[in-house]
């Protein structure tokens, strides 16, 4: 029997700064019910100066570990965008400071597509007996790549981290993933990207333009990708694990913009109410809102021993990804909001 990677513990954290929409309203040319309405979020949370990436995906780490009640593992992929320097990977420094020795460790860089490609690499290496147990972690600071005076990324984006903790088991437990659908379009690169900083500005001989240090987005392209992508991505998943959308108890999938939820839930035909919602309290967390949406459905007693999860996600590269489970009795803690 192949081996199966098999969710063991669960964790998440925030800044511990709380950023209103209010308060963004004082140098935006915007408003609370505007901001609402258009996206859904009422708050997100930004870090405050001398915390990283790193930071949160430790805390994220750590979270997780003690929900699985170990305090090991074989490996550690963390799915980030903003890492804490161009290289090295921050993968490494998470490790040393969650005290795991020297154990491999890399980053996966797929934006808001991160977290499922970093689990489908945790499932890859499992199966293949490269690691018995693999901590994996998306967390974003994208407060440090916004233009604070663009209103449409400034308005969407926040940071945060989540964990999961995978272990060597059956494919027929609770919490085993069933399986993953991939995949990439790069011709839409430039619809979600920071043109500044890598190769193609350096190479390219001309001076660096600061602006091109933040992120920007054509929000109505990507809205249309989003949806299209996340419902035929999960309805591949769901046909090659044999499942129908009658089956789907909860989707988790990325905290993007509550329209592309609902609209995504409808193409699927999953009821809206079956669509965790986490972004109200965040914001677009990247590659850490699934992992967040989790843990706090979790905590809170939303998901359920045995409920069968889809999650699914859509972001720069451009990239997608899905995958499934029944969910497991776990140990979940309270989000940490003490960064």
């Amino acid at each position: 029997m192949i081996r199966a990677a098999v969710l063991a513990g669960i964790g998440a954290a925030l800044p511990s700064r709380s950023v209103s929409n209010d308060e963004l309203a004082e140098t935006l040319d915007t408003n609370d019910a505007w901001i609402r309405t258009r996206t859904g979020i009422r708050t997100r949370h930004w870090t405050d100066t001398g915390t990283n990436t790193g930071d949160l995906a430790t805390a994220a780490g750590a979270r997780a570990l003690k929900s699985a009640g170990v305090d090991s593992a074989d490996l550690v992929i963390l799915a980030t965008s903003t890492g804490n320097q161009p290289m090295p990977g921050t993968a490494p420094e998470v490790a040393t400071a969650l005290g795991l020795g020297n154990v491999a460790a890399y980053d996966v860089s797929a934006a808001c597509s991160g977290f499922l490609y970093a689990l489908s690499a945790a499932a890859g290496a499992i199966a293949a007996c490269v690691a018995e147990r693999v901590l994996v972690i998306g967390a974003d600071v994208w407060s440090t790549r916004l233009n604070p005076q663009d209103r449409s990324t400034t308005i969407i984006f926040g940071d945060g981290a989540g964990a999961a903790v995978l272990r060597a088991g059956n494919g027929d437990e609770p919490g085993a993933l069933l399986g993953f659908d991939l995949g990439s379009d790069g011709i839409g690169h430039e619809l979600a990207q920071v043109a500044g900083g890598g190769s193609r500005e350096r190479g390219s001989g001309r001076p660096p333009n600061p602006e091109d240090a933040y992120m920007t987005m054509q929000g109505k392209e990507m809205f249309t990708h989003a949806v299209n992508r996340m419902a035929a991505s999960s309805e591949q998943l769901l046909e090659r694990i044999g499942w129908g959308a009658a089956d789907v108890d909860w989707c988790a999938a990325h905290q993007a913009n509550i329209r592309i939820l609902h609209t995504v839930a409808d193409v699927l035909g999953v009821d809206r109410s079956r669509m965790l919602v986490h972004l109200d309290k965040a914001g677009n967390t990247s590659a850490a809102s699934i992992p967040l949406a989790l843990t706090d459905a979790a905590k809170s007693g939303q998901i359920k021993a045995g409920d069968r999860v889809l999650m699914t996600a859509f972001g720069g590269g451009l990239s997608w990804a899905s995958t499934a489970m029944r969910w497991p009795e776990l140990d979940v803690m309270e989000i940490s909001t003490d960064i």
